[in-house]
């Protein structure tokens, strides 16, 4: 409620309005104050809204002006530089205590060698007939 205003402050007012508005036309006027106290919210709610709008664009309009510097400026590319410098000097210092030397060349694979006479199979071996085992016994 109204600051400063208690429920009898009040009481007395409406009194007050009784007596000088009268009974007959005290609920019109009380009608007309709501409508004008509502139409004074509203345009007072609008205000705040157009205001908080207008801030708000500034915001983004200060925002759009900070991402615009930060793709305008190199920071990204040379922080990238820098980081290529360094790498190549901590592979280079690495190279310097580590040198690589290259693989050895290959060597083709040897040729596969003859098998002396002894180790070669016999021919008559090869086309030979299986033995029989006497413990089976011969079934042909």
């Amino acid at each position: 409620m109204l600051p400063g205003i208690g429920f009898s402050e009040l009481l007395l007012i409406g009194l007050a309005a009784l007596i000088i508005i009268g009974p007959k036309d005290l609920p019109m006027m009380m009608r007309t104050l709501g409508q004008l106290m509502g139409k004074g919210r509203r345009m007072a709610r609008e205000f705040q809204a157009a205001f908080d709008d207008i801030a708000r664009q500034s915001e983004l309009d200060e925002l759009k002006k900070e991402i615009q510097d930060l793709r305008q400026s190199n920071t990204f590319k040379s922080a990238q530089d820098d980081l290529a410098a360094y790498e190549a000097d901590v592979n280079s210092a690495v190279m310097r205590e580590h040198p690589v030397s290259p693989p050895p060349p290959a060597t083709p694979p040897a040729p596969p060698a003859e098998l002396p006479p002894e180790a070669a199979p016999h021919a008559d071996s090869q086309n030979a007939p299986p033995e029989a085992d006497p413990a089976k016994g011969d079934r042909t």
